[in-house]
């Protein structure tokens, strides 16, 4: 007699354990298929190998581990990235400094632009594939996140991004570009929010920074201005609370048009500046 379970039996006993579509997502990783699919073939019989595997993913799910590194996959603007514990897990409030960067780089110009950070490389990505004729720098200090970046790289056939290991600024002393952004740490160190959720299992150097979070954006500010060309803009994500404090370093380090745009929630988000000076035509 077969006992396998048929794919609704079995998003049935997870949803009593995990949010509903997060089965949905777990079932469509195991099996291979769309969601959509999934919807269409819920009397479809399942492998046994099939169901257990299904079933231990909900336990992790349910002991707290992210669906993005249980599945490995993580959908940024538009592409579907890899994720890995070694980066952090792009979030939907990121691609607000994505849009609020292309602003700045018109389609036709031949940009050189900076990432700082890039964990999964999903902002340069990003920025790469709508800017095809943008030359894109990606640093991050950690080697196993550029591996990832550089697969996601090479899964999309993104071919205008360079990925270079060392800590911020680091690799490319020396260089300017029209525009640089970044995803920082930006969670004070003893933040009671990184004990919780999915912010348990990510890595803790991609979050906080600092007593107060705002180490690395000090950093980042400092060294815009030798990075950046006459014109040049900044752009940095940051928590809810801290444009205030963004805004002062911008200032501080000598950026100008200084000012900070809200996400889809009305929070402050994103901290933009430009390097005084005109901005020069350059093309090829």
């Amino acid at each position: 007699m077969d006992h396998s379970p048929t794919v609704e039996a079995a998003l049935r006993r997870a949803r009593g354990r995990v949010e509903a579509h997060e089965a949905v997502l777990l079932m469509a990783h195991v099996l291979g298929r769309p969601s959509a699919w999934l919807y269409a073939h819920g009397d479809a019989s399942m492998e046994e190998a099939d169901a257990h595997r299904f079933m231990k993913l909900v336990e992790r799910r349910a002991a707290g581990e992210p669906v993005a590194y249980l599945t490995g996959r993580r959908g940024f603007w538009t592409l579907d990235l890899a994720v890995s514990p070694d980066t952090l897990i792009p979030r939907p409030e990121t691609e607000r400094l994505v849009e609020l960067a292309l602003e700045r780089v018109p389609p036709e110009a031949s940009a050189r632009v900076l990432d700082l950070g890039t964990g999964s490389g999903a902002i340069a990505l990003a920025l790469a594939r709508e800017r095809p004729r943008a030359l894109v720098t990606a640093t991050d200090r950690s080697n196993a996140a550029l591996a990832v970046a550089r697969r996601n790289a090479a899964d999309h056939a993104i071919n205008n991004v360079a990925f270079l290991p060392g800590d911020w600024y680091q690799p490319v002393a020396g260089g300017r570009f029209d525009l640089v952004v970044s995803n920082p740490p930006y969670i004070a160190g003893g933040d009671a929010h990184l004990a919780r959720g999915d912010l348990r299992f990510e890595p803790a150097a991609a979050l906080a920074s600092g007593a107060d979070g705002l180490d690395a954006l000090r950093v980042i500010s400092a060294g815009a201005p030798r990075h950046l060309h006459p014109g040049g803009w900044l752009l940095v994500e940051h928590g809810m609370d801290q444009g205030s404090a963004v805004r002062a370093l911008f200032l501080g380090a000598g950026l100008e048009n200084v000012g900070t745009a809200r996400d889809l929630e009305g929070r402050e988000r994103v901290t933009f500046g430009q390097a005084a000076g005109e901005p020069v035509a350059r093309s090829g």
